[in-house]
């Protein structure tokens, strides 16, 4: 069984065995990382203790999060080669567009396991003994669900955030704590490109869709991942377009296109209207506050929407009783309209009867709009048509029923504070019936655009973060005086001289670290032992030649031909390579079947897909009008195929 030791080891080296979880892999904490992504593990992993009679190499970290009180978790590296796996293809570089890297030797899974996570390996007799690997050749300990955070490296750097789950999964940590602590393992380690699958959910909202009206992008942004690659054919623009199309769409519009029966969406945008200091104009700006009003609001207390005094202002020239009485008439006049819509200018012809202050009706029909007055809710809209404001009334008494006739009672005041829980159910509410199905409360089939442009953004899971970007072109100098180049290679068959792997298969450059009076031979030979080292189709790869460097021999000095932090190209040749080969040192698998779908799409993007029984073409079941909760039928044939058979002659 898993048996940890979180008391570390005694060959841990000058730091303790207990690491603080908010610094960890911050510089010089536990180590002053400065070399190439797999020399940067390795040195971390020296910190680390070794876990014993396992099949698969692990180590452990013990992490303190709080001193008072105590609380500790785990983290665990896990170093799996690629030469042990039944499946050597990486289905997430596959998801993410990165299906033509090259299969590196080694992966590695860095885990904060949850406590029902380690329990079951623990107690999963075999699992992490000599007979360690389940499924695949993986560790359980990889295989298992539900981790407070998983992620994945390649040894070139690239890697994977598999999941991140936070209190309200029942970790110990928040999910910003666990990102915060996932950043800085990647800037520490500095890895290349980090790829992640944002299915985040909350009360069953799916919050890139939430966050991405809000504030125009992921809750990952805030880390810096960005759009990566979208499903179903949807490209960057679409999503752009499709999320300052939903952000931008005027409330009084949507109020506009509501049938008169439905008055609890205008309910909730003038709820917030009054809260907020600044005017709600769009469904972006309403979205935004009502999170930001969340996260200051306490759980467990709550704040009034509407104050005893709420078409008041504190400078205001007119009376409580003066504008009350002018409430009143306002009213009176809409009754008389019989429930419809009415210009403004109506209602202040109607009223002018009985006030002839002409300056208080207009603050009244100003303040008034999308608010509850008695029992009824004075509903006011810009008509798109004529861009005339517009007043009707809605009797609001089966739903929010009390006793006064003026001038939101008290009752009605007490079924407006707000608390936490009120906003995330005020949210979900607008969130079922604004973006994902509007038809309950729609009036026109305006407000249908609207789930279009939703359904773009949810079809938009994958985000990458460039940490490459933030490193710049680094000069090592230490006691020898070492430098940096950044080099990748070419590789060609060695019968022919025809390119295999060419620029759409190269690998990405290495960071080449060399003595200031290095050769050209000995660039050559660290490139050899560098590549070798991190590429699984590799392993007889030779230099020949550097593609963009004037020597003339082998002993010229690197340094007097290039400049510190070029980029070179070198080529070399495989004695084991063969022409069918590259698919098998790719990361994309070649018997995943060929993907060509009327959406656009012509690669695997992690979809539900089914395949045509005569041209084996892979298309996505959605896009081919089969429902997520049926089962894929037994024979599909695709529309090509079907056609084709149609044009086929009788047989006589």
């Amino acid at each position: 069984m898993l048996n940890v030791d979180v008391n570390g080891n005694n060959k841990r080296k000058r730091c303790g065995r207990v690491f603080r979880f908010k610094n960890f892999a911050e510089p010089g904490y536990p180590v002053m990382f400065g070399g190439p992504f797999r020399e940067n593990v390795n040195s971390l992993l020296e910190y680390a203790n070794l876990e014993t009679h396992l099949s698969m190499p692990m180590w452990s970290f013990q992490l303190e999060v709080h001193h008072h009180p105590p609380l500790h978790i785990l983290l665990f590296v896990i170093e799996e080669p690629t030469q042990a796996l039944l499946n050597r293809h990486c289905k997430h570089c596959q998801y993410v567009g990165w299906g033509n890297h090259l299969i590196c030797n080694k992966k590695y899974h860095f885990v904060l396991p949850s406590k029902e996570a380690l329990g079951s390996c623990r107690n999963c007799e075999g699992c992490c003994e000599g007979s360690a690997t389940v499924n695949n050749g993986k560790s359980k300990l990889i295989e298992l669900q539900g981790h407070m955070m998983h992620g994945v490296f390649h040894s070139n750097g690239f890697g994977h955030l598999l999941c991140v789950n936070g209190l309200e999964m029942g970790s110990n940590l928040a999910g910003n704590q666990i990102m915060d602590f996932w950043n800085r393992l990647c800037k520490g380690l500095q890895a290349r490109k980090v790829s992640l699958n944002d299915i985040s959910q909350k009360k069953g909202m799916e919050l890139r869709l939430v966050n991405g009206i809000a504030y125009s992008e992921s809750w990952f942004s805030r880390w810096g991942y960005k759009f990566g690659r979208g499903s179903y054919g949807v490209t960057q623009s679409m999503y752009q377009k499709a999320i300052e199309a939903i952000r931008s769409m005027p409330l009084y519009l949507i109020t506009h296109h509501i049938t008169n029966s439905n008055h609890a969406i205008p309910l909730i945008f003038s709820k917030y209207q009054t809260l907020s200091d600044q005017t709600l104009v769009t469904l972006g700006d309403l979205f935004s506050y009502m999170l930001d009003l969340k996260s200051r609001l306490p759980p467990e207390t709550c704040i009034a929407s509407y104050s005893t005094t709420a078409l008041v202002e504190t400078n205001c020239r007119w009376s409580p009783k003066r504008i009350e009485m002018a409430t009143r008439v306002i009213v009176e006049a809409l009754k008389k309209t019989e429930f419809r819509w009415v210009s403004r200018q109506e209602v202040r012809d109607a009223a002018r009867a009985y006030i002839g202050d002409t300056g208080l009706l207009d603050f009244v029909l100003k303040s008034l709009g999308n608010h509850v007055v008695g029992n009824y809710l004075v509903r006011r809209s810009l008509n798109p048509v004529t861009k005339v404001l517009e007043y009707c009334l809605e009797d609001i008494s089966k739903v929010y029923p009390c006793n006064e006739s003026v001038v939101m009672s008290n009752k009605v005041k007490d079924k407006y504070k707000i608390t936490r829980t009120q906003v995330m159910k005020d949210m979900l509410f607008l969130y079922k019936y604004i973006l994902i199905d509007p038809k309950p409360i729609m009036g026109s089939e305006f407000l249908s655009a609207i789930p279009l442009a939703a359904r773009i953004i949810l079809d938009t899971k994958y985000f990458i973060r460039d940490y490459w970007e933030d490193f710049s072109l680094q000069v090592e100098v230490g006691s020898e005086e070492k430098l940096n180049l950044y080099c990748t290679i070419l590789v060609r068959n060695d019968g022919d001289g025809d390119v295999y792997l060419n620029k759409a298969f190269m690998p990405p450059y290495e960071c080449v670290i060399l003595k200031r009076n290095s050769t050209v031979n000995e660039l050559k030979v660290e490139v050899e032992r560098r590549f070798r080292e991190i590429y699984w189709g590799l392993k007889s790869f030779v230099v020949e030649s550097v593609q963009n460097l004037s020597v003339n021999d082998g002993t010229e000095m690197v340094f007097g031909v290039t400049k510190v932090g070029e980029k070179i190209v070198v080529e070399g040749r495989d004695s084991n390579m063969r022409e069918n080969m590259i698919e098998q040192m790719c990361e994309r698998d070649p018997n995943s079947g060929a993907v060509d779908c009327s959406c656009g799409t012509i690669e695997d993007d992690g979809e539900r897909m089914v395949s045509c029984d005569i041209c084996e073409i892979l298309q996505h079941t959605r896009c081919v009008r089969i429902p997520n909760d049926e089962e894929i039928p037994h024979i599909f044939l695709c529309k090509k195929c079907e056609q084709e058979i149609v044009l086929l002659p009788s047989l006589p």
